[in-house]
């Protein structure tokens, strides 16, 4: 992993590189973000920094021995902790080293996935993934040893706010005293579920979610999928990549075309139209509506923050923006909430396999009321 790589974050790979070139280098770092945040590829990418044999300004050089390794996460120097339980072919003594070959291949699929996409690529079922205290041991075993090539021995520790309590101590030890020339970078996505005197030992590397903008641009170049779908899952990705890559694909329709027709719909109060409309609606299939409802919701968030300050509002395409602009005049604090209610009550009765045309000409007939009822 380069940092080449990685969608937008320039501030973070800026700050990263500068760390290597400057001799800054913290021997613990918490790369802190969501769930398909950019937090384990940069960590994957400022690895491979540190240990390229042939540093650039501002990346590895991606062809030197230490780099094809990396890239391939079977570097020597480079060490995994992650969850893991037994499954059917690791049925006792479940330890992270014993999982690299199915870790291996599901980062190099993609780094922005999360624990449950992990869970049930190593058909661990409904088990939960932990951090033993087995592992502490190996950990303790495997830092005690010299870097074999690069200038440092790297250990990756990914979730470890689901290590053991005992696990946890021992991390806390080693990060007290650190071995030499051994660095921990610690990918999670809650630092609440931290030992606090494990956090107040690292260097904080705040990963914010991707833009929309990014999101739309990984879409477009690793799923080759075309601009009005891209857009539509963006805004239900809401800058997680793992949720965009899960959602593309299910995107059958033209949500906003879809959208403003039934507002329109709605505030004209034309009910026979909404009626009809709702044969559409039902055709959608499950995931579509529930998909659409969610999209819904979050067109109605930009168009109320539209309506607080235009600033709010970073990019939107033209049609999009236009739309924003008109439905703003009818968005007040008076029919926002009902409206949100409206949608997400909907949402919630699609899921539990309600009607959807009752579902949808219900949700009609309230909301057209809430749109009139703007002062």
């Amino acid at each position: 992993m380069q940092f080449s790589h990685i969608i937008g974050h320039q501030e973070v790979k800026q700050l990263l590189v500068n760390s290597v070139r400057n001799s800054h280098v913290a021997h613990a770092q918490l790369f802190l973000g969501q769930e398909g945040s950019a937090n384990l590829a940069l960590a994957l990418a400022y690895a491979t920094y540190i240990n390229c044999e042939e540093k650039q300004p501002d990346d590895s050089c991606g062809t030197c021995s230490s780099c094809l390794k990396m890239n391939k996460l079977v570097h020597p120097d480079f060490n995994f902790v992650m969850p893991v339980t037994t499954t059917k072919s690791v049925s006792k003594d479940a330890l992270s080293h014993r999982f690299l070959p199915e870790w291996r291949e599901f980062v190099l699929a993609s780094p922005y996935q999360g624990l449950n996409e992990w869970m049930q690529h190593i058909g661990a079922e409904n088990k939960q993934g932990l951090i033993s205290k087995e592992e502490s041991r190996q950990l303790v075993k495997l830092v005690s040893l010299k870097a074999f090539e690069g200038d440092y021995k790297i250990v990756v520790i990914w979730l470890p706010e689901l290590m053991h309590p005992a696990a946890a101590n021992a991390l806390l030890k080693l990060l007290e005293e650190p071995p030499a020339k051994t660095l921990f970078l610690l990918v999670a996505q809650a630092a609440e579920k931290l030992l606090a005197t494990i956090t107040s030992r690292t260097q904080i590397i705040q990963v914010r979610n991707f833009t929309e903008q990014e999101v739309v641009a990984f879409l477009q170049q690793h799923y080759k999928t075309d601009e009005l779908a891209a857009r539509q899952i963006a805004q239900l990705a809401e800058g997680n990549l793992n949720a965009a890559a899960r959602l593309t694909g299910q995107i059958s329709s033209n949500y906003f075309a879809f959208f403003t027709d039934w507002m329109r719909l709605c505030y004209g109060y034309k009910f026979a139209e909404l009626i009809e409309m709702s044969d559409k609606f039902q055709v959608l299939g499950r995931e579509n509506q529930k998909n659409f409802l969610l999209y819904a919701l979050n067109l109605l968030r930009k168009v109320m923050c539209y309506g607080v300050d235009a600033a709010l509002i970073t990019y939107l395409p033209p049609a999009e923006l236009e739309f924003v602009q008109r439905f703003a005049k009818v968005i007040t604090g008076n029919n926002i909430g009902p409206l949100v209610e409206e949608l997400t009550q909907a949402h919630y009765h699609i899921e539990r396999n309600a009607n959807p045309k009752m579902v949808f000409v219900d949700s009609s007939i309230q909301m057209a009321g809430y749109l009139r009822n703007n002062v």
